[in-house]
């Protein structure tokens, strides 16, 4: 198992266009990429909207507002791409507690967008894809990676779509014995489907270790949550299965409540998940001057036949997007 750099770069100059920048997208459109993140002054700032770029003939435009939720703090935003159709999905709202789901559709390749509407009409906390990428199941259906946060605890979920993303429909919580935790529980999930009707789900935790859960009904229910080998920092996670088979995870190996968010790295698993190849790093700063400087956090990736596409904050003055083949 290796993985080999084909291109890797930023998408833009850091800095030039916001102070900050964080939590990435990425979506392949033919020979070319989207990628969409948010931008401003600061993570939670009023300033922060919805940003998005093209690569096209290896170069990427120059970023441009896509989006944003009217005077209020835009978060996470996903791409998810359907025929000629591309939605785009983002949180808009003060914090993860009161945030509501928002989205977009652009029919010309990400060009201009549609204005933003509620993806699920009176949602409080988020519904859709809470930072990763929602999948197309067996049965044809969307089923999109969510995640709830309150004061008191986190919680994981999925929301289904059987109508290309018009109505949803909200799993029961994974079980997780809250209990038992030192801190508040599981986010952020990412999601793949190893047979017709079989999911799981990697998640980002507060426990210093990534969790997993599986479903034998195409993510009606969940069996409990339980911690993997896998060390997690409580930092944004993501993974992909390849066409055959392998999976591809992206993470921060650093174990941890809060952890350092460097180096940032790829993992393979050709046996499901069960086991894991070692690290391939992507990004590291083992000597980073402030907080800022050491992060490589809050990776998406998407595959194509023998290659991965990743995208990641780097420092967050800019994304990152890094094509790797594997073999």
């Amino acid at each position: 198992m290796h993985f080999h750099i084909a291109r890797k770069g930023h998408v833009f100059e850091p800095g030039k266009h916001f102070a900050q920048c964080h939590a990435s997208t990425v979506l392949l459109l033919g020979d070319d990429a989207l990628c969409a993140w948010f931008g401003g002054s600061h993570e939670g700032h009023p300033d922060v909207a919805i940003w998005a770029a093209r690569r096209s003939r290896g170069a990427w435009s120059d970023p441009t507002v896509v989006a944003d939720a009217d005077g209020v703090p835009c978060w996470n935003p996903v791409l998810m791409g359907d025929g000629d159709r591309i939605f785009l999905f983002f949180k808009g709202g003060p914090n993860p507690r009161t945030w509501r789901t928002l989205m977009v559709v652009s029919v010309d390749g990400g060009r201009t967008w549609s204005p933003p509407k509620e993806l699920v009409h009176g949602d409080v906390g988020g519904r859709g894809p809470a930072k990763n990428k929602a999948i197309v199941l067996s049965d044809g259906a969307w089923l999109a990676p969510s995640s709830v946060e309150t004061d008191a605890c986190w919680d994981a979920f999925v929301d289904r779509s059987c109508d290309c993303g018009e109505n949803w429909s909200r799993s029961g919580l994974v079980p997780i014995d809250h209990g038992s935790l030192r801190g508040k529980g599981i986010i952020q999930p990412t999601l793949w489907e190893s047979a017709p009707g079989t999911v799981h789900m990697l998640l980002r935790s507060s426990e210093g270790s990534i969790y997993r859960s599986d479903s034998r009904d195409l993510g009606e229910s969940w069996c409990p949550a339980c911690a993997t080998g896998l060390p997690n920092n409580n930092s944004g996670i993501d993974l992909v299965r390849m066409a055959d088979r392998r999976l591809v995870l992206v993470f921060n190996p650093v174990a941890g409540d809060w952890g350092a968010r460097t180096p940032i790295v790829c993992r393979m698993s050709e046996d499901n998940g069960e086991t894991w190849c070692e690290n391939f790093v992507l990004d590291h700063n083992e000597k980073p001057k402030d907080k800022q400087d050491g992060e490589f956090s809050y990776p998406a990736i998407v595959a194509e036949q023998d290659r991965v596409f990743i995208t990641y904050t780097w420092k967050r003055r800019t994304i990152e997007f890094c094509e790797l083949t594997v073999s």
